[in-house]
């Protein structure tokens, strides 16, 4: 089942000048149900078709479990497989407004050349010119044009394996497209060349925007077409790379398979799981904390720090954006400060989505603690290699319903997830 990804229906900067607190019923809000009190950051169309607006931090209500990914923003919930690709609107623009910036459009010019293992990407508005270089290292299995994994500064998911099943690595060189050394990044690297330094991206959504161009190149490349099937393109990276991977996956739907390695905060947990850990005397990565840290976020997104639960959404439904593709989170376990039970906890939620549509093999978790960080050792590759050939070679037969953790953890759905899954 495939489902389109209709155009963002969204205006995500500045103030609306016909917005009116009449506009939308905001009763229950963090404004107490007086209706609005600031200016909406930006407006969505709904599943039926009306406009609703995006609230600003003080009228957003507190919602202690994780948002209902079910609920469209016109107050009803979607009951047909169809409905998800509004709904998928209605969450994308959620979070580009209050998280992750904007996406831009293609621009007016991209280009590519391949040779020598090197796709060279070239993008310009007419005014401004920007080039970067993918390195492509083609299998020496299979047949061209190949499937391809995208390396998010690389992969990091057993690459020798990949290669073995006649598989090619593209690695795509993010912290040229946006910086992320530390708080200092922000704006710097070739997109804020691009689109200027103050461009509400952060580095993620800025990556995201840099593989669309990238696969842009591909497609319109006949010599980089001939070795790569752009209908076979997958995504991972591992830790902050991992975050890229999940947001690259959930906007864009080329992307067959997505796998976000050990991501944590800001990639497979949960802002508001994530709280709660910390609160119960776990210290995990929080909200508060990694926005302080570097620029992988708006930079308004660190209003949140203290106030999570007063989000609209949370990353259990940035996952669900990937759906109905796949899916595959590789976690772990021994890693406790990227939220080991958070991780866990969101994706079960996530899954839901896919049980939804009725495809609940298409989404797997996988959470093994016994390596370092980053370190791929095989004790996760049986799914990894069941998703790759399933979902991204096609025709493999291996099972892909994976639910799994040797944390002990169970799935605590009547705290996080207390919504009804409907049948899609």
């Amino acid at each position: 089942m495939r489902l389109p990804l209709p155009a963002l229906a969204v205006v995500a900067s500045g103030m609306l000048a016909c917005w009116s607190s009449g506009d939308r019923d905001r009763s229950g809000s963090g404004s107490g149900g007086r209706g609005p009190t600031q200016p909406p950051v930006g407006t969505v169309t709904t599943c039926s078709g009306g406009e609703a607006p995006l609230p600003a931090l003080a009228d957003l209500p507190t919602v202690a479990a994780l948002p209902d990914p079910f609920a469209s923003l016109d107050g009803t919930r979607i009951t047909s497989a169809d409905q998800w690709a509004c709904r998928r609107v209605e969450i994308a623009a959620q979070a580009a407004a209050y998280e992750l910036g904007d996406k831009p459009a293609k621009p007016a010019s991209v280009t590519g050349a391949f040779d020598a293992g090197k796709l060279t990407v070239t993008a310009s508005d007419g005014a401004t010119t920007i080039s970067f270089d993918a390195t492509v290292t083609l299998p020496t299995t299979g047949m061209a044009p190949y499937p391809a994994m995208i390396g998010i500064g690389g992969v990091s998911i057993g690459s020798t394996q990949l290669a073995a099943m006649g598989v090619a690595i593209i690695n795509f060189p993010n912290d040229t497209v946006a910086q992320q050394a530390d708080g200092t990044s922000r704006g710097k690297g070739l997109f804020y060349d691009l689109h200027g330094a103050n461009h509400s991206a952060g580095a993620m959504m800025a990556w995201a925007w840099g593989v669309s161009r990238l696969i842009d190149a591909i497609e319109q490349t006949p010599a980089a077409r001939a070795q790569i099937d752009p209908a076979r393109l997958g995504v991972t990276g591992c830790s902050r790379n991992g975050k890229g991977a999940l947001i690259v996956g959930a906007f864009d739907d080329r992307i067959v398979l997505t796998i976000p390695q050990e991501s944590g905060s800001g990639g497979s947990a949960s802002w508001r799981v994530s709280d709660a850990q910390l609160a119960s005397n776990t210290v995990v990565q929080t909200l508060s904390e990694i926005t302080g840290e570097n620029v992988w976020f708006r930079k308004s997104f660190s209003q949140f720090g203290f106030a999570a639960a007063q989000l609209p959404f949370d990353h259990h439904m940035i996952e669900g954006l990937v759906a109905p593709r796949a899916l595959l989170v590789i976690e772990n376990t021994s890693q406790v400060w990227l939220g080991n039970l958070s991780t866990y906890n969101n994706s079960m939620a996530a899954h839901t989505i896919w049980e939804a549509l009725g495809i609940p093999d298409t989404m797997g978790v996988s959470q093994i603690g016994d390596h370092n960080h980053c370190i791929w050792n095989g004790s996760q590759q049986a799914e990894v290699t069941a998703y790759v050939q399933k979902f991204l070679i096609g025709g493999g037969t291996a099972s892909t319903s994976v639910l799994k953790t040797d944390g002990g953890y169970a799935f605590d759905k009547s705290t996080w997830a207390p919504w009804d899954v409907p049948v899609l």
